[in-house]
């Protein structure tokens, strides 16, 4: 028999089913709790309420575990590549060899853009935030492939997310070339789907452009620690926007602007930005005193985070990486000698130990793009790219699960009770 909570509500006595997943915390299945009792459960955030079925990603935050289809993120950053774990999110299965071919030649030949779109791309100001470019220009998206808009054709659904898997380096690289004034570069269809995205973002007509294989492992391993992270605030929007019937690219949109917030995708520019405030590895103790300080609303970016009560296992990984690009390539500044020290410092300090204050994926991915050249305003497009694949995964599961219904939360009304109108002279 199925494990039943008990609830006692005035002068009721319900139960409700308890339902248990594969692996995690149970879930008590309220669905008809308004129509038993005419109450809601208060829930701000969402924190304590499981909005869906999901079989794609689970993350068990005080243990420090992500897994994608019961893939340790470790294991997958390791020894997998940015494609293969985008097919892993898509179909549920890591592919053989035929099938990993052809995704990839799918996605290879999908990377172009309407040609179009680069009159869209100069309808930008100059000076336009990237992310901005890039919220317009996928939801424009919709406007230039209408024959994958259709969510009830599972073919069309498929083509639209390998479009949106392909064609998202090309929207992050021209919203850069764009804002530096170069030319937009082709995509080419010899590279890895990294290299190109590298080529498409730093490279000129004027001459060939090397890739740098460190630095393509590198970004390789960032877009796959970013791929997807079960329903975090973005992939909830995508979710819910898609719930209403939307077409994928003004889901994905949709995604993207939520991304944009600083609580969100732009934690890794905060973390940045928080190094360049430090300045120099002198002035650490001034600035890990403020920290401590309860008064002083200063606090340390890229360390701790909310899911995981551990180390962030995508941490581990994305430390090894930033050492070994910044050893290749040799980069002086100060700032990168401030992350190291401020990285020991919280790594043995009391405080920040007891706390748990580990240094975040955030922390050093900040650290990486900034080595490899990218300005702050590109990090949290970079993430966006990546987290596409887990935004598409995510949609395509909603669409197909029969239990799905359009988002529509609840709330604790608190505002004024019915009151009449009464005209402006007699007010």
């Amino acid at each position: 028999m199925a494990d039943m909570a008990k609830l006692s509500i005035s002068d009721k006595e319900l139960e409700y089913s308890v339902l248990k997943g594969s692996v995690g915390p149970d879930v008590i299945d309220i669905r008809k709790l308004y129509a038993q009792t005419g109450a809601f459960t208060y829930d701000p955030g969402f924190t304590s309420t499981a909005s869906c079925e999901s079989a794609l990603t689970y993350i068990d935050g005080d243990a420090g575990i992500l897994l994608h289809r019961g893939y340790p993120i470790d294991q997958l950053a390791e020894k997998s590549s940015f494609m293969e774990v985008s097919y892993l999110l898509l179909n549920g299965e890591l592919p053989g060899k035929a099938a990993f071919e052809k995704f990839t030649t799918t996605i290879t030949r999908h990377t172009m853009l309407h040609e179009q779109m680069a009159t869209f791309f100069r309808g930008f100001r100059r000076d336009a935030h990237p992310m901005a470019i890039m919220c317009g220009a996928v939801g424009a998206l919709s406007a230039f492939y209408h024959d994958s808009t259709d969510i009830t054709d599972p073919i069309q659904r498929m083509i639209a997310s390998h479009r949106l898997i392909a064609k998202m380096p090309t929207i992050a690289a021209m919203a850069y070339q764009y804002s530096v004034g170069r030319p937009f570069l082709y995509p080419q269809n010899s590279l890895s789907y990294t290299g190109n995205f590298l080529r498409m973002t730093f490279g000129n007509p004027a001459e060939p452009y090397e890739i740098n294989p460190i630095v393509e492992k590198a970004m390789d391993k960032i877009f796959i620690l970013h791929a997807d992270h079960e329903q975090n605030a973005s992939t909830s929007t995508v979710r819910l926007a898609g719930s209403s019937g939307a077409n994928p690219f003004a889901c994905i949109a949709a995604g993207i602007a939520c991304l944009w917030g600083p609580a969100h995708g732009g934690a890794n520019e905060a973390a940045l930005e928080m190094l360049r405030e430090i300045g120099t590895p002198e002035r650490i103790p001034e600035y890990i005193a403020r920290a401590k300080n309860k008064d002083d609303p200063f606090r340390l970016m890229g360390f701790g985070h909310r899911v995981y009560k551990n180390f962030d296992p995508r941490a581990k990984v994305m430390k090894a990486t930033a050492d070994a690009v910044l050893k290749e390539l040799g980069v002086t500044d100060p700032i990168f000698d401030v992350a190291r020290q401020l990285e020991q410092i919280a790594l043995s300090d009391p405080y920040f130990v007891e706390k748990k204050l580990y240094p975040n994926v955030d922390f050093y991915s900040g650290v990486i793009l900034s080595a490899i050249g990218f300005p702050t305003t590109m990090f949290t497009v970079l993430f966006a790219l990546a987290r596409t694949v887990g935004w598409v995964a995510q949609w395509n599961e909603m669409i197909s699960d029969p239990e799905q219904k359009i988002g529509r939360p609840r709330q604790l009304y608190t505002g004024p009770t019915q009151r009449d109108y009464v005209a402006v002279d007699k007010r």
